[in-house]
C-alpha cells in the first residue's frame, strides 16, 4: 500500500494552479445521463473519484472519449442498464447521484446504498422522500434503493428539512425532466450546486434561483448536449493556502474563483495573513510570521466549509494562541485529531467541539489517513513537523487531490510517494 513521506521544516513559496472541482464534476458527470446528445466537459481533475464515476456511468451504457487534456466527451444515447452495483458505489458516496437522472429519464433505477468517507451517517432519506413526493415508487431492500415511475415524474413543492448538497443535486436532476414545476426550499447554496444548475440550464433545462436557497425548476421534455467548463476546486485552493500559512510562507493559487472562498479567506486574515487577489487568483503571504489561532464553526455555504476543518486545525495546532473549532455539518469528523496528537498536537475533544492550544513544534510520527480531508490535514501538519512523517492510507487523498506531492514540491516542500 502506498504512503506519502513528508520531511518537515520547509517554508513554502511559489505559485500553484488549481484543478477543476471534484464536488462539481461528479454531479455534472451524473447529469450527462439526462442528455440525449453528446456533452463535452473541460477542466476535469484527474482523480480516483472521477474515474470511479466514469466507470459507473460506463457500466450503465454511457460512452466516453477522453483527450490528452482530460477533456471528456460523454454520450448517454446507449444507456441500457439501470443498476449501480455495490462494488462501485461502496467506494464513493457520490454514486447516489445517478438515482435522480436514471429515474427522471428512464423511469427506473437501482442504486446500492452508498459508501465513501467514514465521517458519519449522511443518510439518503432526503433524496428518497423528495422523489416519492414527485410520484416515484421507492423501496429499500437488500442494501439497494429500488426506484420506479410510470411516465414522467411530477413537479412538487419540496421542503428539505436539512441542508444537503447531494440531496439538493439529486432532486434538481430528478426535477428537470418532470412534468410541471418543482420548487425546492432550503436548497444547498454551495458553488458546486450552482455549477450543476448552470450546466443543466446550458443543456436546455429551465431552473431559476441559482445560488439561492429556493430553486424553481420547470420541467422540460428533453435535454440536449453542448460544452461546459467545470469551476475550480475551492477546497484544493484553500488547502494550498493553508499550507502556505502554517509554514509561514507565501503561496499564490491561480485558476480560482475568489468569490467562492470568502469565508476561508476571512479566516486566513484573522490568522494574520496578508492577502491580495485578482479575478482568478489569490496570494497569501505570512511574511515569515507564525499564524494566529482562529476560532471557527463549520456550516453550509457561504459560511466556513467542513471540508476545510482539518486543514485549519493543522494550522491552529501550530498557531500562536488557543482556538475552538466546532463541527456542525458532520458527526465523527475529528478522526484526524488522534493522529495529530501522535505528532505532539495539544487538542481536547468535547462532542462536536475541539479545543486546540498551539505548540511551537510537532514531532514526526507514523500516522494514518482516515478520510479525504483528514489526509490533507495530516500532510499539512507534517510540513512543520521535525523529521520524516510517513502517512499511510493515502488512497484517501488521491480521491480529492490531483498530484498533491508534485504541487507541494514545486512550492518547496520535501514530500515523496513511497510504494
Amino acid at each position: 500500500m502506498q504512503k506519502i513521506q513528508v520531511s518537515g521544516g520547509f517554508q513554502l513559496d511559489g505559485v500553484v494552479e488549481i484543478a477543476g472541482a471534484k464536488n462539481a464534476v461528479l454531479p455534472i458527470l451524473a447529469a450527462t445521463l439526462l442528455c440525449e446528445d453528446t456533452v463535452t466537459l473541460s477542466n476535469i481533475p484527474h482523480l480516483h473519484d472521477v474515474t470511479t464515476m466514469m466507470d459507473l456511468l460506463a457500466r450503465l451504457g454511457v460512452t466516453f472519449t477522453v483527450d490528452e487534456f482530460m477533456n471528456v466527451e460523454a454520450n448517454a444515447a446507449s444507456v441500457s442498464q439501470f443498476c449501480a452495483p455495490y462494488e462501485l458505489v461502496k467506494t464513493m458516496r457520490a454514486s447516489i447521484l445517478v438515482l435522480g437522472p436514471l429515474l427522471a429519464r428512464f423511469g427506473q433505477a437501482e442504486v446500492s446504498l452508498p459508501g465513501g468517507c467514514a465521517i458519519g451517517s449522511r443518510p439518503v432519506d432526503v433524496h428518497i422522500e423528495g422523489m416519492r413526493l414527485m410520484g416515484a415508487t421507492i423501496t429499500v431492500s437488500d442494501g439497494f434503493i429500488h426506484a420506479s415511475m410510470k411516465g414522467r415524474l411530477q413537479g412538487a413543492e419540496l421542503n428539505l428539512g436539512k441542508i444537503t448538497v447531494t440531496g439538493t443535486e439529486n432532486l434538481i436532476m430528478a426535477a428537470v425532466l418532470a412534468e410541471g414545476e418543482t420548487i425546492i426550499h432550503n436548497a444547498a447554496m454551495e458553488p458546486e450546486v450552482s455549477d450543476l444548475v448552470n450546466f443543466l440550464n446550458a443543456m436546455g433545462a429551465d431552473i431559476q434561483g441559482v445560488g439561492t436557497e429556493t430553486l424553481i425548476i420547470r420541467g422540460v421534455k428533453a435535454l440536449g448536449g453542448g460544452a461546459y467548463r467545470i469551476i475550480p476546486d475551492r477546497i484544493e485552493a484553500g488547502t494550498f493556502l493553508a499550507a502556505g500559512a502554517l509554514t509561514r510562507g507565501r503561496v499564490k493559487v491561480t485558476q480560482v474563483c475568489p468569490e467562492h472562498l470568502t469565508a476561508t479567506l476571512s479566516a486566513f486574515e484573522q490568522a494574520g495573513a496578508q492577502l491580495t487577489q485578482g479575478t482568478d487568483w489569490v496570494e497569501l503571504d505570512m511574511q515569515g510570521r507564525r499564524p494566529k489561532a482562529v476560532n471557527f464553526d463549520t456550516n453550509p455555504y457561504p459560511l466556513m466549509p467542513t471540508d476545510m476543518q482539518a486543514q485549519f486545525m493543522a494550522m491552529n495546532i501550530l498557531a500562536d494562541g488557543e482556538s475552538v473549532i466546532t463541527e456542525n455539518v458532520f458527526e465523527n469528523r475529528f478522526m484526524h485529531v488522534h493522529e495529530m496528537r501522535r505528532m505532539g498536537a495539544d487538542i481536547q475533544l468535547d462532542g462536536k467541539t475541539a479545543y486546540c492550544v498551539g505548540v511551537d513544534t510537532l514531532q514526526a510520527a507514523p500516522v494514518m489517513a482516515t478520510d479525504l480531508r483528514a489526509s490533507a490535514g495530516l500532510v499539512l501538519a507534517a510540513l512543520m513537523a521535525e523529521g520524516d512523517t510517513p502517512i499511510d492510507r493515502i488512497y484517501h487523498i488521491d480521491r480529492g487531490y490531483e498530484r498533491i506531492e508534485e504541487k507541494l514540491t514545486q512550492l518547496g516542500a520535501s514530500i515523496k510517494r513511497l510504494s
